[in-house]
């Protein structure tokens, strides 16, 4: 990098430093305003922070490296915003009233404590294998790119980027808690947007334009079924992204992430009341329309780059480009200094998420609290910074692991948490629409499902090493249901199954009682509650959600 994309980078950090030391001189003394950053943020700062804390470094590296490899297929997964006004319009109201900090916590509301010390254990190893694990290993091989230093003192330079993106991260996140996450949001979101977009207008100006792009990728089939790298929707035969897999596969992800998962509710959570929580998930929806022509698009780009010129990408050890690298090269490459320099802020903006802060919240309020329930809250917030250093330990002892089951870092993601969200989607979605819904219904359809995921994941792990060919010779029972059915239908049967363990469970055991669960479930809100939400949005909210919708459905179109 040029002198100008150091002065850059220094007057990002500058700015960082600025904020984290104004947060820390603020009354931050107990749980609340550690986790949930005091409950004051306003839709601005909600919806900022909702899109830079899931544009993380899988997005940079993993979405790019997809669109390189696969095309449009990844797409399903991205342009979600109508499952985020899901969240504010259906969920938000809920978890107002229940006034709870995490969502293991709602969980105990609605059913028993040990549904919330399964859900709490569930996401804990979410955020090991997935985010804290994909995070540290995107961080560290995007900068070896951008920097393009193999080894620094006999070291990998991979891993002293990658520990020090930790280090860095880390500090952040456990001096400055939830706020300086919020608002460092707000600075964060237009340097990547503002970032991604000059990535995507110079690679299209190098490669020729939109029309170029499509004509390469559109002439390379990615199946037996004449289906190319353009198409969204593909041959329900297509070994990874049959469409009605895809479709399916892709909503119960994206309902676990987008409306239970503790990472993306604690900012809606923070909101002063329904009416900015709410604002702040709309416009999160409208930034969540954006990543597939920020990330994906020139991941594709990348490819089509590489086609014509046979050398842009650089090469693997079996001879096939590296498709993870196709963002950081387009960086490399394309980017005048200053520019470049600022890119390296955008990424550095995108591992400035609280993943460490909502998995530190889940320890403590979740786990230590509960069975410490007199713990001085400012106690409460370093036993907090110390879960987070802890956290990110084991994700990066996971990273040799992941490398081993696939190449291309996104679809592991995906991958992952298609065994993982089944389970927790069916017990908030049977939780919160029926009221027969029971204590033991929900805890025994959270265990089901952690058991199949686990049991999944483990197979795939040791079929992948072991060089198994899915639906070969050797195939057995075990084998071809934990192994060689697709991963999206494994992930819409593995729902099905879950949410019909909850269902008759329930049926045997005795129902809630009705003040246990009310404001919770449909039906059960009082008048006065009623009311509040209905105050909380206007022709506006409608207005802009059909809007969103409207994008989504265009999409699909364009894609087919």
């Amino acid at each position: 990098m040029a002198l100008l994309d150091w002065l850059v980078v220094g007057l990002f950090c500058i700015a960082l430093i600025g904020i984290i030391v104004w947060v820390m001189r603020q009354k931050q003394n107990n749980a609340e305003d550690y986790f949930l950053g005091g409950k004051d943020a306003t839709w601005i700062a909600i919806g900022a922070s909702i899109f830079a804390s899931n544009i993380g470094s899988e997005h940079l590296i993993g979405l790019a490296g997809s669109g390189a490899s696969s095309g449009m297929a990844m797409a399903h997964w991205e342009i979600q915003g109508w499952m985020i006004l899901i969240l504010g319009w259906v969920f938000v109201p809920f978890y107002s009233r229940s006034m709870v900090i995490t969502m293991p916590e709602f969980l105990e509301r609605r059913y028993n404590s040990q549904s919330r010390t399964i859900l709490s254990l569930i996401s804990l190893i979410s955020y090991v294998l997935t985010k804290v694990a994909v995070t540290v290993y995107a961080g560290g091989l995007v900068f070896q790119q951008v920097f393009g230093i193999d080894t620094l003192w006999g070291i990998d330079f991979f891993w002293i980027a990658a520990i020090g993106l930790v280090l860095i991260t880390a500090l952040y996140t456990i001096f400055g808690g939830m706020k300086s996450v919020l608002y460092t949001s707000v600075l964060q979101t237009p340097i990547l947007l503002l970032g991604s977009l000059i990535i995507l207008v110079l690679g299209l100006r190098e490669l020729g334009g939109w029309d170029k792009m499509m004509e390469i990728c559109s002439a390379v089939e990615v199946n037996q079924y004449g289906d190319t790298m353009s198409n969204l929707i593909r041959d329900n035969r297509d070994p990874q992204y049959p469409w009605l897999g895809a479709l399916i596969g892709s909503a119960v992800i994206g309902f676990w992430y987008w409306c239970t998962d503790q990472f993306i509710v604690q900012r809606v959570l923070s909101g002063k009341n329904e009416k900015e929580s709410r604002r702040g998930t709309i416009f999160g929806a409208y930034l969540k329309l954006l990543p597939v022509f920020l990330f994906l698009i020139p991941g594709m780009i990348a490819f089509a780059l590489h086609q014509t010129q046979g050398d842009f990408l650089p090469m693997l050890a079996n001879g096939n480009p590296n498709s993870d690298a196709a963002f950081p090269t387009l960086v490399a490459k394309l980017l005048p200094a200053g520019v470049k320099g600022l890119i390296v802020c955008g990424i550095l903006a995108a591992l400035m998420s609280s993943l460490f802060n909502s998995s530190a919240a889940l320890f403590t309020i979740d786990f230590y609290q509960r069975f410490r329930p007199k713990t001085d809250p400012k106690k409460l917030v370093r036993i907090g910074q110390a879960a987070t250093v802890v956290i990110v330990a084991l994700g990066i002892l996971w990273i040799p692991v992941m490398r081993s089951v696939g190449d291309v870092l996104y679809l592991y993601l995906q991958d992952v948490q298609s065994v993982l969200a089944p389970g927790i989607a069916a017990v908030f979605l049977m939780g919160i629409c029926w009221k027969r819904a029971t204590a033991q219904g929900g805890m025994w359809g959270l265990i089901a499902g952690l058991v199949i995921g686990i049991t999944r994941l483990c197979a795939k792990i040791y079929y992948s090493n072991a060089d198994v060919i899915p639906g070969g010779d050797t195939s057995n029972i075990f084998q071809y249901l934990f192994y060689d059915v697709n991963w999206l239908f494994f992930c819409g049967w593995m729902l099905v199954f879950c949410l019909l363990v909850v269902f008759v469970v329930s049926l045997f055991t005795k129902a809630p009682e009705p003040e246990k669960i009310k404001g919770l479930v449909f039906g059960t809100s009082t008048a006065e509650q009623r009311a509040v939400t209905r105050e909380s949005w206007n022709h506006w909210d409608i207005i802009h959600t059909v809007i969103i919708l409207g994008i989504t459905v265009a999409f699909y179109w364009y894609f087919w």
